[in-house]
């Protein structure tokens, strides 16, 4: 029990902190605007393969990886108001470039224009989550980033609701089957190739404009500085961070969480894909809704679990979910059907505290030089672009479908795909159980 009375958000600090929790919203839009993508190009653009579908979450979540540090370094020398400026300008750059990727029908020029726009969301990320654990009392840090967090699953539920209503329902790619699509003549194929490529770029273009609109509002605004020092150089701080097991650690615990969130919210779709296959015409399953109820599973958890850290540690708790994450799992792959389906849903629940209670343990007591260590945390990120293409080629290996061989006689190969997922949630298990048994953080 860890009963703490202390102001979550003290009241000199609320209107920054409503501002730059705003920020979190909209890069769930982005987020989960883009995971339904990976089937949608793949119905668009037949050629592709599983694996290679699944690298528009390698350029999306490698643009973390690789614009981290610096907009770490920016952050450092100039302050939070320009990072964020900055971020704000490269998301709309991104987004805005959708128009000529879609011109062009290039799957690279897709792939370039969402790496750009993750450059900026990983400077929105490496300022807005240090900021908001520096805005009060240390002991309530982890619940406050919880509390900011919470606003991120509604601008993904947006973000999903975007990309049903204004891309999966739209794009006429998406009423046939592979079969029936490659059978259809070359100029027919070319104009719903066409048709289709602008329907994807058009929200992009439209969430661009928007976050233009934001840039401006936050210009305008006053973002209170937290530093009045020189902070310690870069290589003093990064030999400090190496020597922080519970630093480190964290690092490579996120990198497995945003792995297992990742592939679950995007391979949910071929989950579905695959019972559809299996069901007449007039059952179908809606992947979209599924995603959506997903993501209502993680606000309710996210919201909930802020309030359990009242009560209990957060590692402690954190320990619990991730052991309910590995039993969802096995349901999804041991018993499949729709009640597998219904585990890999519920699996939102389990992740839903583990981004920001992972970044409030590493970051615990690092005062200004959290803003390096944030970098670290938000390289993490890169597991979203390195472990769904595995999961893809897993899915690759009997042929392009989602069934193409079983295993143990009756596991499906989407079934077993799943496996990484479980993995993950083991290395997230056994970090929060050391956190609170070896670093003892409370």
């Amino acid at each position: 029990m860890n009963k703490n009375i202390s102001k979550v958000v003290e009241s000199k600090y609320l209107i920054p902190f409503i501002l730059i929790t705003s920020l979190f919203f909209l890069w769930g839009i982005a987020n989960d605007m883009t995971n339904p993508l990976v089937s949608a190009f793949k119905k668009v653009m037949p050629e592709l393969s599983n694996a290679k579908a699944a690298f528009v979450q390698l350029a999306f979540y490698g643009g973390y990886g690789t614009m981290a540090i610096p907009a770490a370094l920016f952050i450092r020398k100039f302050s939070y108001k320009s990072g964020i400026l900055l971020g704000l300008g490269l998301y709309a750059t991104g987004a805005l470039l959708f128009y000529p990727a879609a011109k062009y029908e290039m799957f690279g020029y897709f792939l370039a224009s969402l790496y750009i726009l993750t450059f900026g969301l990983a400077f929105l990320e490496t300022t807005a989550n240090p900021f908001i654990l520096s805005l009060g009392d240390p002991s309530t840090s982890t619940r406050r980033l919880n509390l900011a967090q919470t606003f991120n699953p509604l601008g993904s539920l947006s973000g999903m609701l975007i990309a049903q209503l204004f891309i999966i329902t739209l794009i006429e790619s998406n009423n046939y089957s592979p079969e029936a699509y490659t059978l259809l003549p070359e100029a027919e194929k070319a104009a719903i190739r066409t048709n289709d490529l602008g329907i994807i770029s058009a929200p992009y273009i439209g969430l661009g404009l928007f976050i233009i609109v934001i840039f401006v509002l936050i210009a305008m605004a006053k973002i209170p500085q937290k530093e009045h020092h020189e902070p310690i150089p870069v290589r003093a701080a990064v030999k400090m961070l190496f020597k922080n097991k519970r630093y480190y650690e964290g690092v490579l615990a996120q990198m497995f969480y945003v792995g297992v969130q990742i592939m679950c919210w995007t391979f949910i779709f071929q989950y579905v894909d695959n019972l559809n296959a299996q069901r007449a015409m007039d059952n179908q399953l809606t992947a979209t809704w599924f995603n959506m109820a997903a993501m209502i599973f993680f606000f309710l958890g996210r919201a909930s679990s802020t309030y359990l850290m009242k009560f209990f540690q957060p590692a402690r708790l954190m320990f619990v979910f991730a052991l309910a994450g590995m039993g969802f799992m096995l349901g999804t792959i041991l018993i499949g059907g729709t009640f597998g389906l219904g585990c890999l849903v519920a699996t939102s629940v389990s992740m839903s505290l583990m981004f920001p209670t992972i970044y409030g343990i590493a970051l615990r007591n690092m005062g200004d030089e959290a803003k390096l260590g944030s970098a670290g945390l938000v390289m993490a990120i890169v597991g979203g672009a390195l472990m769904p293409p595995v999961q893809g080629a897993i899915l690759d290996i009997g042929g392009g479908g989602f069934s193409d061989k079983l295993f143990l006689g009756y596991i499906p190969e989407v079934n077993l795909s799943f496996v990484l997922p479980l993995i993950c949630f083991a290395v997230v298990a056994i970090y929060s159980y050391r956190s609170y048994r070896i670093h003892l953080v409370d």
